[in-house]
């Protein structure tokens, strides 16, 4: 049996898969500490990886790490940065992005 054509396997995007009304994913299930919505800008900068500097928008943070919104593509899985941010800094590790259309969504955890 040959496997199907690339025009007959069926896509779905992730955003169609997180939003439908028809699939309930939570995804505040695997979070182990309260979010708290924030905003302003994090300036991040990975001094052995691409893309170099950062900024990006921040979008929520809890104890131990935040959620950034940005337009550099995916930043490298486990890469740490250098971050700056109104309220903190220190140094956070790239954990997981998040690809829409027009932008990307990263999540850090704090390492010092």
């Amino acid at each position: 049996m040959m496997p199907p054509l690339p025009s007959q396997v069926p896509f779905i995007s992730v955003q169609t898969l997180t939003h439908s009304a028809n699939i309930s994913v939570n995804l505040a299930d695997r979070r182990r500490e309260p979010r708290r919505s924030a905003s302003g800008k994090v300036q991040l900068k990975f001094e052995n990886e691409s893309p170099g500097e950062v900024q990006a928008d921040l979008m929520d943070v809890s104890a131990s790490g935040f959620r950034a919104s940005h337009r550099h593509g995916l930043l490298p899985p486990n890469a740490n940065a250098v971050f700056g941010r109104p309220e903190a800094a220190g140094v956070a590790r790239v954990v997981w992005n998040w690809m829409y259309p027009d932008h990307v969504e990263t999540g850090f955890v704090v390492i010092r």
